[in-house]
C-alpha cells in the first residue's frame, strides 16, 4: 500500500512540475530606417546586463539593407530585462570597426536611442519585456 501511494505521489509531482515549465515567450521587432547605404548588412543583437558589450548577446540576427532600411525580429524571448545593439557592418566582417583613436567607423544604435558621448551603457538602452510583444525603431 505504501508503494502504491509513493508511485501515485511521484506521478502527480512530475505532472505538476512539467506544467509549470511552460514559460510564455514573446517577440521583439526592430526596425532601422536611416542606414546610410545599402552596402553590407545590419547586425542586431539582444543582450542581458551580463552579455552587453562582452559577447554576441543572447540572440543575434542579420538583415540585408534595402533603400536604407533593415528589420529583424527576435522570437521566443522570455520575460526579463534586455537591451538591443545594432551595427551597420559595411564590410561584412561581423565586427564593429574602429579607427586608430578608438572611435567607431561603422554606424551603430541601441534601444531607447540614447545620445551618449562615450561607450554604450546597458542602463541607457535597457527595457523590460514583461507580457507582450515589443517594437523598437532604432536610429543610427
Amino acid at each position: 500500500m505504501k508503494t502504491i501511494a509513493l508511485i501515485i505521489t511521484l506521478i502527480l509531482t512530475t505532472q505538476f512540475s512539467n506544467a509549470q515549465d511552460t514559460t510564455e515567450t514573446h517577440s521583439i521587432s526592430v526596425s532601422i530606417d536611416n542606414v546610410k547605404s545599402d552596402t553590407g548588412k545590419v547586425v542586431f543583437s539582444l543582450h542581458t546586463a551580463e552579455s552587453f558589450m562582452k559577447s554576441g548577446g543572447v540572440q543575434r540576427l542579420q538583415s540585408e539593407i534595402k533603400d536604407g532600411k533593415a528589420t529583424a525580429t527576435f522570437i521566443d524571448v522570455t520575460p526579463g530585462t534586455y537591451a538591443i545593439m545594432t551595427i551597420h557592418d559595411e564590410n561584412e566582417n561581423n565586427a564593429m570597426d574602429f579607427d586608430a583613436s578608438g572611435m567607431p567607423t561603422e554606424s551603430y544604435g541601441m534601444s531607447n536611442n540614447p545620445m551618449s558621448y562615450g561607450p554604450p551603457q546597458f542602463y541607457e538602452a535597457k527595457f523590460e519585456l514583461i507580457n507582450e510583444d515589443l517594437n523598437f525603431a532604432i536610429r543610427f
